[in-house]
């Protein structure tokens, strides 16, 4: 499951990654301000690593991980969004990159796992058949997802009840991974298909459905955070200052997919993340990675625990999950140094 990678790192190879960035503006922090900080009550560090394209900012970190005082950076590779869930709330990682929606049903069921900021939204697309043309046309139709409870399943259960479906009784929902799902889609076995890079790419490349909700330009759903960064509860009460330098890598990596799209894509393939740099690429170019800054993270919770608790997947009212399961100090205060 872990992944450990060794962190021999010369002084001049970590400045060359940190000029990924293109200018200094981009790392935020002066690095005497940095130095200035208390060291981290821990320099280890594990990250959960998903096989989403999206989930690029946590490879992108790496050095920068470094500059922040975590010598010891390692990533538990997971295959699906519940194996993440439970890694990180078994102690097994420290954070991650999940889905806003998934997230708030974990806290619902008393998992130990706290949201502590937003990183992009829009890198999941409904793809339909020809018999799917909106949302509201799913009902009575199948739509596959890797299991109930994925967040494949819980983004599209969302889509349906802001439409006025039940997701419970509407959507006829049929258990296939990604690859089986995609073919299925293009023999018009299935009619609904929700996909997150590099699926998206391979669709379109193979002309396979047709995108009936893109979340990253789409209304509502372009106007939350699609993923955010989840850590264990524990990990952020023992390891405050820790905390807080993992998020600012990670959101100085973010910045760094967005105004520097070619050379990530080209790290992430060099990483060994995936061996196709086009998806890479048309990943890094599609996702909005540079407005975390325009959103509150605590109006994406309290939209999806609302969506949620409407399709009787939650019972814990959204003022429980936002007073349970977040933390924004540290994103605050990010916001406010990393200027854009």
């Amino acid at each position: 499951m872990s992944t450990q990678y060794a962190r021999h790192f010369s002084r001049r190879r970590f400045l060359g990654g940190l000029t990924l960035a293109g200018a200094a503006g981009l790392l935020g922090l002066p690095p005497r301000q940095v130095a200035a900080e208390p060291p981290p009550e821990t320099t280890t560090l594990r990250l959960i690593r998903l096989p989403s394209l999206c989930s690029a900012p946590t490879e992108v970190a790496g050095d920068l991980l470094v500059g922040e005082g975590f010598s010891d950076v390692q990533y538990v590779q997971v295959s699906a969004s519940p194996d993440g869930y439970k890694a990180l709330a078994a102690g097994e990682a420290s954070m991650g990159l999940l889905f806003a929606g998934s997230v708030v049903t974990r806290i619902d069921a008393g998992d130990p796992l706290m949201l502590i900021g937003g990183i992009h939204v829009g890198c999941f697309e409904l793809f339909g058949s020809e018999r799917v043309r909106s949302v509201r046309d799913l009902k009575g139709k199948t739509v596959a997802v890797p299991a109930l409870g994925d967040s494949r399943h819980i983004f599209v259960a969302s889509m349906a009840t802001y439409v006025g479906l039940d997701p419970r009784s509407d959507i006829h929902w049929a258990i296939h991974r990604g690859p089986e799902a995609m073919q299925l889609l293009a023999e018009g076995k299935i009619d609904g298909f929700m996909g997150f890079p590099p699926e998206p790419q391979e669709l379109r490349a193979k002309k396979i459905g047709h995108v009936v909700v893109d979340t990253g330009t789409d209304r509502p759903w372009s106007q939350y955070f699609c993923c955010m960064v989840v850590a264990n509860r524990d990990f952020v009460g023992r390891h405050p200052v820790a905390s807080k330098r993992a998020l600012r890598a990670l959101l100085k990596a973010t910045d760094i997919c967005a105004r520097e799209p070619t050379r990530a894509a080209q790290l992430i393939v060099e990483r060994g993340y995936t061996p196709r740099y086009d998806y890479a690429l048309q990943t890094m170019e599609e996702i909005p990675y540079n407005r975390w800054r325009e959103y509150d993270p605590e109006d994406t919770v309290r939209f999806y625990a609302l969506r949620l608790q409407e399709a009787g997947m939650i019972k814990s009212t959204p003022q429980k999950i936002i007073a349970q399961g977040t933390d924004w100090r540290f994103f605050n205060e990010l916001k406010k140094e990393l200027k854009g």
